[in-house]
């Protein structure tokens, strides 16, 4: 992703919270709202901005992973590592970091 080329064009470029213990528990908080209609999706997104939020994503399961180190059931930890390895998997194809 090239944040400069955003900044050229004129853009600004996604802000995202720290990475911390409360952006594990904002997505779920905001998808609830989102369900409600309390709160409306955001207009599309670009490619560039989904991969950023993908990244994100990417991030906090590995930060949850970090979190819960040590007290997950085997099968647990086994999702989440699954899951993470498709997730980046997925993530590096679309952004043409690696070809499948």
């Amino acid at each position: 992703m090239n944040e400069n080329k955003k900044e050229k064009n004129g853009e600004t470029p996604p802000v995202l919270p720290p990475l911390e213990f409360s952006s594990l528990v904002l997505p779920f908080f905001s998808q609830g709202l989102i369900l409600l209609g309390q709160m409306e999706k955001e207009k599309q997104k670009n490619e560039e901005d989904k991969l950023a939020l993908v990244k994100r994503m990417i991030e906090l399961l590995d930060l949850l992973k970090e979190k819960t180190k040590g007290n997950l059931q085997t099968d647990e930890e086994q999702f989440i590592e699954a899951s993470l390895h498709q997730l980046k998997m997925a993530y590096m194809e679309k952004a043409e970091i690696i070809k499948l």
